[in-house]
């Protein structure tokens, strides 16, 4: 098949660059009532900062406090075994009965998490089944086991109430979504996932933690987690043996916009931990710089290597679209590498789905191309070079 990157753009652009934009909004406090119940035990979390759960012996409790990018915002969501007493709680909170044996989820992210945690068999329908990459999945959509839910813009919803989901995981860019809106007013729990607002690969990884707790998979995505994070470490000390580091940039023009990661953002994070050089780590920014294309030539003209360049197939797309990429001289030394190196059957990137989930992975495949030969073969999964 070939991959139209006119058909992917907008979706991939918004997956991609949507934990930079940093758009605000505010709903009401959703403040949490007093606990009154001793022995709490709290769920140890290394790198996420973004939701927290508690375990009480009635009930277990999820926070989530950064639903998008810089929310005020702070949802709480009560799991409760079906039969049991439902505790004290807000009007605002929100009251999920387990076990959930129907689910709908928003984003591809989401489906290695269930696939990992052995869940995926719950999920009966989701928006835009085309973007999912899974083969495992696919084959279930394929057999119709999946409803496509036309896109999560505008949900079916007949369908979707047809479905009887117990649970929906969805996600937010500024608080403002009258989809999920909808959907609670027909009395289906609606929670948010933001794990794409840490600024920590593994921060993003750990809220399998967060998806686990609806399913009493704790043991299981916490032995997960750590392999993962076991993996990046081991990874990242590896890249600590060499004494070179390659100066990097990222990025490319979308319209008239150079998108450039901040020096704080789970991009630059990458970039640090695999030893590299990254022209704007100096930046205090965890979402994006938004460049002309001048103040990027400027600084970028003579970096070595250029990662992350987009949908690009090859350099004459490139070229097609800006002359001035090739100005660059990592365009002219053939140092460019795009994230489409795994492309699903209907167009969707690998990279974009399983990615927040494997980090490791991601981090290998920088050590490998920023200093060769460091990792013993080993073949990039998510990046390849573009001719």
């Amino acid at each position: 098949m070939t991959f139209r990157p006119q058909f992917y753009l907008m979706r991939s652009t918004v997956l991609f660059f949507i934990c930079f934009l940093a758009l605000t909004s505010c709903k009401q406090d959703k403040s949490k009532p007093k606990q009154t119940e001793a022995n709490v035990k709290k769920e140890v979390l290394k790198y996420a900062t973004g939701f927290a759960i508690n375990y009480y012996k009635t009930h277990t409790e999820i926070i989530v406090t950064s639903p998008w990018p810089k929310s005020e915002d702070t949802y709480r969501y009560l799991l409760v075994e079906k039969g049991q007493t439902i505790p004290k709680h807000n009007e605002t909170d929100i009251i999920i009965q387990l076990p959930i044996n129907k689910i709908v989820v928003m984003s591809t992210t989401n489906i290695p998490t269930l696939e990992y945690l052995d869940i995926d068999d719950k999920l009966v329908g989701f928006p835009n089944t085309r973007f999912i990459s899974s083969e495992k999945t696919r084959a279930r959509i394929d057999n119709g086991e999946i409803k496509d839910l036309n896109n999560d813009l505008k949900i079916n919803i007949e369908l979707l109430l047809e479905l009887q989901p117990e649970l929906v995981i969805g996600f937010s860019v500024n608080g403002n979504d009258k989809k999920l809106d909808q959907i609670e007013t027909f009395g289906i729990p609606v929670v948010l996932d933001g794990a794409w607002t840490e600024a920590h690969p593994l921060g993003r990884a750990e809220w399998i933690k967060f998806v686990g707790a609806f399913f009493n998979k704790k043991e299981e995505a916490n032995r997960i987690f750590n392999d993962i994070e076991s993996n990046y470490l081991k990874a990242a000390q590896i890249a600590l043996k060499v004494n070179k580091k390659p100066t990097v940039f990222s990025g490319s023009m979308i319209k008239d916009v150079w998108y450039v990661p901040g020096g704080k953002s789970f991009v630059a994070k990458f970039l640090e931990d695999a030893n590299t050089n990254y022209l704007w780590k100096e930046n205090n920014s965890n979402g994006s710089l938004q460049l002309n294309f001048e103040n990027v030539l400027e600084k970028a003209n003579k970096a070595e290597l250029w990662l992350g360049v987009g949908l690009f197939e090859n350099k004459k797309q490139m070229q097609d679209q800006h002359k001035g990429y090739t100005y660059f001289d990592a365009f002219k030394n053939n140092n460019i590498y795009s994230y489409t190196n795994k492309i699903g059957p209907e167009g969707g990137l690998l990279y974009y789905e399983l990615g927040p989930l494997r980090p490791d992975i991601i981090l290998k495949d920088i050590i490998n191309i920023s200093h060769p030969n460091l990792l013993s073969d080993y073949e990039n999964f998510f990046f390849k070079r573009l001719d």
